[in-house]
């Protein structure tokens, strides 16, 4: 692809937005995932606490909001969600008040082995194979990180 500069015209057209191009992908992709979480009765938020919790149980609230970047005002509505499932606990850590800890529960762990089918389901969809998807997962974190920091 040529570096030639985009006129002030060309760098206001919508399809030449990145912020776009991620907006309408995140979407489509959030379509894509409802009905296969829906089998499992998770939104696509609830979905990702789940991911993370399976892949390590026993976290605080606050390093599971840094982990997943939502700020406690969004996790905590959708952890009361899922504890209200029965999917996990919230307990006061007995060390330090201050700090709530999150754990699976025996149905919340169950899910995961209907959850595995999810992601070959995605790889379908979006018609890439494994290292189309984990070249293009490494560039988007890689953008997440230089926009972060």
């Amino acid at each position: 692809m040529p570096n030639t500069p985009l006129s002030a015209e060309q760098a206001l057209a919508l399809d030449n937005q990145l912020c776009f191009a991620l907006y309408s992908s995140s979407l489509a992709m959030t379509k894509l995932y409802k009905p296969l979480l829906g089998t499992l009765g998770l939104t696509y938020p609830q979905y990702l606490v789940m991911l993370s919790l399976w892949e390590r149980d026993g976290v605080t609230v606050s390093e599971l909001g840094e982990r997943l970047f939502l700020d406690s005002g969004t996790l905590t509505p959708l952890l009361k969600r899922l504890e209200s499932a029965g999917l996990l606990t919230r307990q006061r850590d007995s060390a330090d008040e201050r700090r709530v800890v999150i754990r699976l529960s025996p149905t919340g762990r169950q899910v995961k082995a209907r959850a595995k089918k999810i992601p070959e389901c995605v790889m379908q969809a979006v018609q890439c194979n494994l290292d189309e998807v984990l070249a293009l997962t490494r560039q988007l974190q890689s953008l997440r990180r230089r926009l972060t920091d």
